[in-house]
């Protein structure tokens, strides 16, 4: 006969997989979110990497409500933390975190990772990061997981039914291709070349994202990259965006694009909606003042030209007032900047974000939602 205690623990058990169950019915109204990448979508799982690409140590998260690193790059909160909000949704946990169990697995998980890049060797010098091939790896085995608390047909729903996030392309440029003068990928390719095989393999990784079963995909292109303190420390001397950063980027997003497109087309619907990161920046590079900022060429925290070199540490120049801000470091933008890089994602036009903006996408799935039910 089973003892008391043992009839507790039994019982604890039961009522603890019942609340997760009794969740997961619910789990199409609050959707799921699943965000891939690298540091501009972080939000610490570096934390549990022995890796130079991290953000766990002040003045990172400065802004946040109890001062802390959280390992996001930012002085508070990044795009993911912001479209979580949109969502009436928490911030999806670091899939690396050990909170990430039980109820907390039907918001999601952020699998992105700092210094990563669409190609394998892009990273490298960072050592031991989560290379996107291991993002996907660790969404299946997400999937696994949650299968054995909610069956497999719930989270095929819950899968199918959330919202995917990827931001890749950048580090294939700054921290691949341009890392060093006569890299050697710029050996082995010419840029227009390069662009066309990065691509290649992005389509692959599309593809098995949407093998995974993800079904709404928001694809972030490259950003304004000779824009950043980083390289304006290193190729400008009156604040002036590198030309030849800029010439990649404006190579690679009509491309990716055209890609999004045909993607579309084969599989019969807007699965993948491309965000024009360049075009959205461009607006507070171009004029800062026009949004709140004093500048768009020096970073908050850093130290020499542009304060975009090295780390942003303890011991760094630190800006008082991060709002008057767009970057925050060397390569990343203060919270107040995500937050207008969300409003473009909710509201922005095709222009910026295509084939339709994110509050369409919501307004669509759930008038389809409510047809099922």
């Amino acid at each position: 006969m089973a003892s008391p205690t043992w009839r507790l623990v039994s019982l604890a058990l039961c009522l603890g997989a019942l609340a997760v169950f009794q969740a997961a019915r619910g789990a199409d109204a609050a959707r799921a979110f699943f965000v891939f990448g690298d540091s501009l979508v972080d939000n610490g799982n570096n934390n549990y990497l022995i890796t130079a690409a991290r953000a766990d140590s002040p003045p990172y998260g400065i802004d946040t409500p109890d001062h802390r690193a959280t390992g996001r790059f930012s002085n508070g909160k990044n795009v993911p933390d912001i479209i979580s909000e949109h969502l009436g949704a928490e911030p999806v946990l670091p899939y690396l975190s050990p909170e990430l169990d039980g109820h907390k697995m039907l918001v999601g998980a952020n699998f992105a990772s700092a210094g990563v890049g669409i190609l394998n060797d892009t990273g490298i010098q960072f050592a031991n990061i989560i290379h996107i091939a291991t993002q996907l790896r660790y969404f299946e085995q997400y999937q696994k997981r949650l299968s054995a608390l909610i069956g497999a047909e719930a989270t095929s729903r819950l899968v199918r039914g959330a919202l995917v996030l990827i931001t890749l392309g950048g580090n294939d440029f700054v921290n691949n291709y341009y890392l060093v003068p006569y890299s050697a990928r710029s050996r082995e390719f010419s840029l227009p070349d390069y662009v066309s095989y990065v691509l290649s393999e992005y389509a692959h990784i599309l593809e098995h994202l949407y093998d995974l079963g993800a079904r709404r995909v928001l694809v972030q292109g490259v950003g304004p990259i000779g824009c950043v303190p980083a390289e304006l420390a290193l190729h400008s001397l009156d604040g002036t965006c590198d030309p030849e950063l800029q010439r990649a980027a404006d190579m690679y997003n009509p491309r990716l694009m055209a890609l999004l497109q045909d993607l579309n087309a084969r599989h019969g619907g807007d699965v993948f909606v491309g965000v024009n990161m360049k075009r959205i920046h461009d607006d507070f590079i171009d004029d800062p003042k026009a949004y709140g900022f004093a500048t768009a060429t020096e970073a908050c925290c850093g130290q020499g030209r542009f304060n975009g070199m090295g780390l942003c540490t303890m011991v760094s120049s630190l800006c008082a007032d991060r709002d008057s801000y767009v970057f925050w470091d060397a390569f990343h933008p203060t919270e107040r900047a995500n937050r207008l890089i969300v409003q473009q994602f909710m509201s922005g036009s095709v222009e910026y974000i295509a084939p339709m903006n994110l509050s369409t996408v919501l307004a669509i799935d759930l008038q389809k939602q409510q047809l099922r039910t």
